[in-house]
């Protein structure tokens, strides 16, 4: 029993952790879009739209209903500035976005690459707080619609009633559960999905217009009460520009179209530092997603407002979070209405499995390079366990109401877009292009105007916002520190003169004495050696090779280092090299030096003077402070065999 009992969960985690040693590689992405298509291959522009397009069109499911409890009667006033904002606003910044970070990062990385150190680390982790909620909020609103259509639907309403909590989660489960299995975005399944669900939409606008038509009453009767209601056109756009924030559902997508650019298929010409077929096909793919969506919200807003009773989108109302199938059934008879169901239920869900791989490509994308995130986290399996059990607590929080989770969703669509427009402004300022700076400055205070007013009138949308920036946070600051003592240079690669160096002095016992570079005269090196000979009672005979470490960014966590060899004063030999942190460039040379040489090398010490515990944060902030007992404690989770393992001596 023994045996089966111990190798159960070996074979439990070598499953779930499938695919972990690969990630990392050269060229790799982490998550189910590893090893993207080269630039000039892919799929055309036109089918990848579709792989966005069953996140951005499927918020058609519900954002008539959202629309309609929001602005009321004004619902096509406001849907209508929803429509400029999206094309006036957020196409031209995601399409500048696209030109920007053309391999999928977003704007995310735009923004990173514009603050360093720890306040650029933040930043980012804040940033992928309030994506971690837009996302996540996809895949819990996505499914929370899908079970909207199926309990409210005529042959299954008596059977499914009261059990839409049950539904989502179940929905959820076998997202997870597809991937467990091993999930690849099948792009055609995808094209066939946004067809079929945008033809029947299609149906049901004609329908709706038709009878909007030949019923002139229902044109008048809606205008004079929204004359009566809000007196001039001039009010009518106040009060839509008020409103506008609830509506921000609508602008969903544009992240997902950029995250899916490496699949855009590119020119012969194309090469990865500069893809222009792939970056004009993704400008192609964002354009002519926007421009269909917006004709469908101005149609679907226009005849459901018209076409429904207002007490109909209210909680308990038929057409509480599914407007147009409402209307399907109404005026299609329950047969098309049943076929629109299906095919609402199905995009909603591939929405959501759209959210999860944007979750398993965002993620790992950032987390385990700043070393905020265990090993495992680099897999895909562990983390869609995570995001799963996350999406359960968040559906059983909102008890799988779509409307309650519209505003943290449109709190976390909107902060992303506000990013994006101020990553573009700032790109454009350095770009020297003022009328694009001007341009992008107007919209990014749009967005921000949006976003706050979003904040304010439903600040539930920032508190779960808030929630998963913090536990981002602290679990990623206890990550890092539980990581402190790990060796996380990737590669060390030495310059001719530093080999020379190596491969003289290991033909003796090789000896380094780590130096913290002052003023580098000959004093500095003359003092030096004199005091380690005294400390360590070491014969004047032995010989020494000094090595310096430069810290650059100390918030970076893995990065390779390049070893450069020089003499000083003509007679010092010196080993500089620059690193995240001392006491792991330290141990990664050492251990690299014994690897070529196979010769234990010793390295040399002062102790540091001050608090302990103070050197101990330096170390963890700066990549400064105690090092000497820091670079043994490195080595030793390195290298496990004593005998094996080079010497740091101290004095």
């Amino acid at each position: 029993m023994a045996p089966t009992e111990q190798s159960a969960p070996s074979r439990l985690r070598a499953w779930m952790l499938e695919g972990l040693s690969d990630m990392g590689k050269a060229g790799g992405l982490p998550g189910p879009h590893a090893a993207p298509a080269p630039a000039h291959q892919g799929q055309p522009w036109y089918r990848v739209m579709c792989l966005t397009g069953v996140d951005y069109f499927s918020t058609l499911g519900y954002q008539p209903g959202i629309a309609a409890l929001a602005a009321g009667l004004l619902s096509p006033v406001a849907t209508v500035v929803l429509v400029i904002v999206t094309l006036a606003g957020a196409l031209p910044v995601y399409r500048r976005v696209a030109e920007e970070s053309p391999h999928g990062q977003g704007s995310i990385a735009m923004l990173e690459r514009l603050l360093t150190f720890w306040k650029g680390k933040l930043f980012v982790l804040t940033l992928l707080g309030f994506a971690a909620t837009d996302f996540l909020i996809t895949i819990t609103l996505s499914a929370a619609d899908a079970s909207t259509h199926l309990v409210e639907n005529p042959h299954l309403n008596e059977a499914l009633h009261d059990q839409q909590l049950l539904i989502t989660m179940v929905l959820i489960a076998l997202l997870g559960a597809v991937f467990l299995k091993g999930f690849l975005e099948a792009i055609g399944v995808a094209v066939a999905l946004v067809a079929s669900y945008l033809a029947l939409n299609a149906v049901v606008v004609a329908v709706g217009l038709w009878h909007i038509a030949t019923e002139g009453h229902v044109v008048t009767d809606w205008s004079h009460a929204l004359t009566t209601d809000h007196g001039n056109i001039f009010v009518m756009i106040g009060v839509a520009l008020i409103v506008f924030p609830k509506l921000a559902l609508g602008l969903s997508g544009f992240e997902t179209g950029v995250a899916v650019m490496p699949h855009v298929k590119g020119e012969l010409g194309d090469t990865e530092e500069h893809p222009k077929g792939r970056i004009l096909g993704a400008k192609k793919l964002l354009t002519t997603a926007a421009l269909i969506m917006s004709c469908f919200l101005i149609s679907t807003s226009f005849i459901t407002t018209l076409l429904i009773p207002a007490d109909e989108f209210e909680e308990g109302g038929q057409a509480n979070g599914r407007a147009l199938a409402y209307l399907a059934h109404e005026y299609l008879g329950n047969a098309f209405g049943t076929v629109y169901d299906v095919s609402t239920i199905a995009i909603l869900w591939f929405a959501g499995a759209s959210a999860m791989a944007g979750l398993l490509n965002l993620m790992p994308r950032y987390l385990p390079r700043y070393g905020m995130a265990p090993h495992w986290a680099r897999a895909v399996r562990p983390m869609v366990v995570v995001f799963t059990l996350v999406a359960f607590l968040v559906t059983w929080i909102f008890d799988a109401d779509v409307n309650a989770q519209g505003g943290a969703y449109a709190t976390g669509v909107l902060v992303l877009i506000s990013s994006a427009a101020i990553a573009v402004t700032i790109a454009a300022r350095k770009a020297g292009q003022r009328n694009w700076t001007v341009a992008f400055g107007v919209i990014s205070a749009v967005f921000v105007y949006t976003t706050v007013a979003n904040v304010i009138e439903r600040p539930d949308g920032v508190k779960i916002g808030a929630c998963f920036i913090a536990g981002i946070m602290i679990l990623s600051l206890a990550s890092r520190l539980a990581r402190a003592f790990e060796l996380r240079v990737t590669s060390v690669t030495l310059d001719p003169m530093a080999e020379r160096f190596v491969r003289d002095i290991a033909s003796r016992k090789i000896r380094f004495i780590a130096n913290e570079p002052d003023s580098r005269d000959i004093a500095e090196y003359r003092d030096k050696i004199e005091q380690i000979r005294q400390d360590n009672e070491v014969a004047g005979s032995e010989d020494f090779v000094f090595v310096e470490v430069t810290v650059t960014d100390p918030s970076e966590f893995e990065a390779g280092v390049t070893v450069h060899g020089e003499v000083l004063h003509n007679r010092y030999r010196v080993l500089t090299l620059e690193s995240s942190s001392i006491p792991n460039a330290l141990a990664a040379l050492l251990l690299h030096v014994r690897d070529t040489t196979d010769r234990i090398p010793h390295i040399y010490f002062e102790w540091t003077e001050g608090d302990p515990f103070a050197n101990f944060l330096r170390f963890f902030l700066f990549g400064q402070g105690e090092i000497a007992p820091v670079t043994r404690e490195v080595l030793r989770s390195a290298e496990p065999d004593v005998t094996r393992r080079p010497r740091v001596h101290t004095g």
